[in-house]
């Protein structure tokens, strides 16, 4: 067969060399077209598979918008990677919400203690049982007030001098009977790892294995009111289910070896303290110190595990805790909540505007609410507002029971998960 020569030049090869012809339907300008969420919104997921949802709408120009431009219809996962990082939301803080005070740090201890003796002398006084639960419920708070200055001291956020810091520190906490290195070390791995399901180390959730393995009684006493809010003593001592060791104990895995000391110096001081508390007990008589600080104590007690484990749960839609790869300390941080607490805001310093605490403790408290309404625009729907409170924050009281009743385990694998509810613990 002969091989057909085809024209390399002239009218011939011009026509040759044409694209093929194009459907008159493609030149037409498109109805419509399918675009991706805007890039920096969180993509969208629905059950437990992870599938970024595209939306048919009319063709635009590509527009950023942050977190808060995410359009109002779409579903918002808070498990999703956050469009910022931990950069952003530090530029939009003042700098000078970062300035540590130690006088004004100075002058709320000032305060408080002035308080407490206060309350203690004229109950004292007055010794009348139509005023000693009164006492109880305003010192018990003031106990509290010293915990979270404490709790600064351990931050390092109430000065830039760790000497200072460990001084106030350890009155406070150890005038309450908590160990303040024991607990600085223990909470800083709490910060260090929040929302992390294997190292979280305060209010973690039980993977469903752990779970099953409690007996009823454990189960009760961790989910039914009022024992969970009775536990912040018998952690120190014991932690959580599923874990070992003592805050009280230089040996326990809680700490490094070069932490020994510190430990050590502050169960001296608890032990101290102990003391004190026992020979007052003999000199006033059980009566009148259980009146005077025991009862007090525990009223402190209920307001530490009240106020932390609603910083990490209760929310109206269920927040996610992570494994591996997908935990990051953003995005642990980023599932804290902060609370509105009414009148006690300003006794207990402010310790419910937790998010930004908990992304940067270093933060004074007194500069938490400027630097949490400066992040705001940043964290977008990150952020959760909380509702807003009366006088006294009773509104959180639904919000505890209800989370008790279905926040028991997450699952045993998985990277993201949710808390589940175990339906015959509530029967």
């Amino acid at each position: 067969m002969r091989e057909v020569q085809q024209p390399s030049h002239g009218p011939a090869a011009a026509l040759l060399r044409l694209p093929p012809p194009i459907p008159e339907l493609l030149l037409q300008p498109p109805l419509f077209a399918l675009r991706p969420q805007q890039p920096h919104c969180p993509p969208v997921f629905s059950g437990g598979a992870r599938r970024l949802r595209l939306r048919v709408s009319v063709a635009a120009p590509t527009q950023v918008s942050s977190a808060a431009d995410c359009n109002a219809d779409e579903v918002f996962d808070a498990g999703s990677p956050p469009p910022f990082g931990l950069a952003d939301i530090r530029a939009a803080i003042p700098k000078h919400c970062w300035v540590k005070d130690p006088w004004r740090s100075m002058s709320y201890v000032l305060r408080d203690v002035v308080v407490v003796l206060g309350l203690a002398a004229a109950a004292a006084r007055i010794d009348s049982w139509l005023v000693w639960p009164l006492y109880w419920a305003a010192q018990g708070t003031m106990f509290w007030a010293l915990f979270v200055l404490g709790h600064d001291c351990g931050h390092g956020s109430f000065s830039n001098n760790p000497n200072l810091n460990s001084v106030v520190g350890h009155i406070l906490h150890s005038s309450i009977l908590v160990p303040y290195h024991g607990w600085r070390i223990s909470h800083r791995t709490h910060h260090q790892n929040h929302g992390n399901v294997d190292k979280d180390e305060s209010w973690h959730p039980l993977p469903e294995g752990l779970y099953r393995s409690l007996n009823s009684a454990t189960r009760m006493l961790r989910f039914k009111l009022p024992f969970p809010m009775l536990a912040y003593p018998f952690y120190l001592w014991s932690r959580s289910p599923g874990k070992s060791g003592s805050h009280f104990h230089p040996s326990s895995d809680l700490f490094q070896p070069n932490e020994s000391k510190d430990v050590m110096t502050s169960t001296a001081c608890w032990l101290a303290m102990a003391a004190l508390l026992a020979g007052l007990t003999f000199l006033m008589g059980p009566l009148q110190m259980l009146k005077l600080y025991f009862v007090p104590y525990w009223i402190f007690v209920m307001w530490l595990d009240f106020v932390t484990y609603l910083h990490h749960h209760g929310h109206d839609d269920k927040l996610p805790w992570y494994r591996g790869k997908e935990w990051s300390y953003l995005r642990g941080g980023l599932t804290t909540l902060d609370r509105d607490y009414g009148w006690i805001n300003n006794i207990h310093h402010d310790i419910g505007t937790h998010v930004i605490h908990h992304l940067f403790p270093q933060i004074p408290h007194y500069h938490l609410i400027e630097a949490t309404e400066a992040a705001k625009p940043v964290l977008g729907k990150y952020y959760k507002e909380p509702a807003k409170s009366g006088p006294f924050p009773l509104h959180l009281l639904g919000d505890l029971t209800r989370s008790l009743r279905r926040d028991h385990y997450v699952s045993d694998t998985g990277d993201v998960v949710y808390y589940q509810t175990d339906p015959n613990i509530n029967r």
